[in-house]
């Protein structure tokens, strides 16, 4: 059996990250599990989180992270901890995802990291700039611009996320509370390509483009939009940044926003996580209302996978039926976080458009 499942391992190694490497992979821990081999089960558990996580599969990340855990704590001689500590955040990053989460085990969670940081020697700045991350994902603003300087006052450690990241999430904190200037200064370097790493301009050019336009610099914006776009059109993980293009195309150039929507929508309809799926449905009403305020009458190709578009559908039928959907995920999350952000922020873009 042992064969069998190497030979899966080998052939998941020749795929590029998605969804048939992660079939592959799930049926080597299933065969490992099923064989009691629970440190190869471990093994492939981390390559399932790895390809997971940077694919847009964020569930099957959650899922195989949970067990690798419990499998740990019961015998930590046996596996790599810096290994389980780093991968610990990309965990983090993404759980407040999921509205079935709730804050208290999301809270629990970060104060679990902290701990096992701190068992291994490792610094606090990891466990304050998530809880600076967490706190923007809840739209908690206030509460994230205390763990922003809180998490700049510690020393960087081997366990800190890279410069470029850290930097892009401070754009990202200016550009949610709307301080457009200090956004584009925080960018500055990253703009300039001074800070980079795998997804450091990827995420950040989306956040800086309503900053420029409101700011008059529409055809830096458009720029933007073009080389920011380019990085993440063939990525499901970037959902969410794909949502804030058409945040943006839905002000600055809304005809264009419909090759987006259209390119993207089946992504959205089966992605695993219900923020990025709000993001892009709240984003894609904001851009379709502009469309039929203005008169526009052209029809948009939906996806064949959604039984309901079998059928011509107006702008206005379209918009009814996606716009509830994205007001009851944003109740949701409202409901976990304590507060009415999500749901505020859809209606005023909407309203925007």
């Amino acid at each position: 059996m042992e064969d069998t499942i190497y030979e899966l391992m080998e052939q998941a190694q020749d795929l590029p990250g998605g969804a048939a490497k992660l079939a592959i992979l799930e049926e080597a821990v299933r065969l490992a599990d099923t064989s009691g081999l629970k440190e190869l089960a471990y093994e492939i558990r981390g390559e399932i989180v790895d390809c997971a996580i940077f694919n847009g599969y964020p569930l099957k990340s959650l899922i195989a992270f949970s067990w690798q855990l419990g499998q740990f704590d019961q015998n930590p001689e046996e596996y790599d901890a810096d290994e389980l500590l780093w991968n610990y955040k990309w965990i983090l990053g993404k759980v407040c995802s999921f509205s079935n989460i709730s804050k208290t085990q999301i809270e629990d969670l970060a104060e679990d990291m902290r701990r096992r940081y701190a068992e291994y020697g490792y610094n606090e700045r990891p466990y304050y700039y998530y809880k600076f991350r967490i706190a923007m994902d809840m739209g908690e603003l206030d509460e994230a611009r205390r763990y922003l300087d809180t998490f700049r006052s510690v020393e960087r450690d081997s366990m800190s996320d890279c410069e470029a990241c850290e930097q892009s999430q401070m754009v990202r904190f200016y550009y949610l509370t709307g301080e457009d200037e200090q956004a584009l200064a925080v960018a500055k370097p990253i703009l300039s390509g001074r800070m980079k790493c795998a997804e450091v301009p990827h995420v950040t050019l989306s956040q800086v483009l309503l900053p420029l336009y409101r700011q008059g610099e529409v055809d830096e914006a458009k720029e933007n939009h073009r080389k920011g776009y380019r990085l993440i059109r063939d990525e499901r993980d970037f959902l969410k940044t794909i949502a804030e293009h058409i945040e943006y195309l839905a002000i600055a150039d809304p005809i264009q926003g419909i090759e987006v929507v259209e390119r993207h929508l089946h992504m959205a309809l089966d992605y695993e996580s219900g923020l990025e799926q709000m993001y892009f449905y709240a984003t894609m009403v904001s851009l379709l209302q502009k469309l039929d305020t203005s008169g526009e009458k052209r029809l948009i190709r939906l996806p064949a996978s959604l039984e309901w578009a079998r059928e011509d559908r107006t702008l206005t039928e379209i918009i009814a039926y996606f716009r509830p959907l994205a007001e009851s995920a944003a109740a949701d999350f409202d409901r976990r976080n304590g507060n009415t952000f999500y749901s505020d922020w859809i209606g005023k873009i909407v309203q925007t458009a």
